[in-house]
């Protein structure tokens, strides 16, 4: 069983695309979306094109659910005018909070929080790996049978084992590699190069095998979009695959 995991597209549409080519070329036989589908100042219809043409088991994110909510924001504003209500209805029909295909759980966040990284701690001054012991605190909800867990948020690529041998597997953004936050303390997050980053999952008589993949797109497309919408924070996150204030 060959799984690609995808997160957080952020509308970026070109990124998808160059996502899509190489997960035909890999052979898998599913393809799991962690969500965060749509928001972003770039190309969200074109997005929603491309997706629901495809019956892919799809997460729930924290922005899913703002664009749901009705996205008090500039950028939410956008994102859901261009969707319009049949792409916001998808969001509706087609996300859950988790998903679970066998032993492998997914969601977007935590298991309990869309909204809060499960493989980072962000600290005041600082951003690090979650310990064992907080790993195994926040994935206490897994159930039993649960070898692999899949999250998104944080749009850093990034695997995790556990001691008990479960993986923590985090694929990154396909479409925006690096951003800024506020909340819980102010900090950045980067993947450190404009690549869409996605993985493949795959199980085998030896265990579970993780690849984290990073393709090339044209990233000068998307950077264009951004600036034209008003987001030159995020024309230079996409250039850079930096958190550049």
């Amino acid at each position: 069983m060959r799984i690609a995991v995808l997160s957080d597209i952020h509308g970026n549409a070109w990124a998808l695309d160059a996502v899509l080519a190489e997960v035909e070329r890999a052979g898998v036989d599913r393809i799991v979306n962690l969500g965060d589908c749509f928001f972003g100042p770039l190309d969200p219809r074109g997005t929603y094109d491309r997706l629901r043409a495809r019956d892919w088991p799809t997460v729930r994110g924290n922005q899913d659910r703002s664009l749901i909510d009705g996205a008090d924001s500039p950028t939410g504003r956008f994102t859901v005018a261009a969707l319009g209500d049949a792409g916001v209805a998808w969001l509706v029909e087609q996300t859950r909070a988790t998903l679970r295909l066998g032993a492998v759980l997914a969601c977007h966040g935590n298991l309990d929080h869309d909204d809060v990284t499960l493989i980072e701690r962000v600290e005041p001054a600082r951003v690090r790996s979650a310990t064992d012991g907080e790993l195994t605190e926040a994935l206490a909800s897994a159930g039993r049978g649960t070898e692999v867990v899949l999250c998104g948020h944080s749009h850093r690529p990034g695997t995790l084992r556990l001691a008990d041998g479960r993986l923590v597997v985090n694929p990154g953004s396909v479409g925006l590699p690096a951003y800024r936050a506020e909340e819980p303390h102010p900090h950045g997050m980067e993947a450190g190069t404009p690549h869409a980053r996605w993985a493949v999952l795959e199980r085998s008589d030896a265990g579970w095998r993780i690849e984290q993949r990073a393709t090339p797109y044209d990233t000068a497309a998307a950077v264009a979009a951004a600036r034209a919408n008003g987001r030159a924070d995020w024309a230079a996150w996409l250039a850079t695959g930096r958190a550049v204030a």
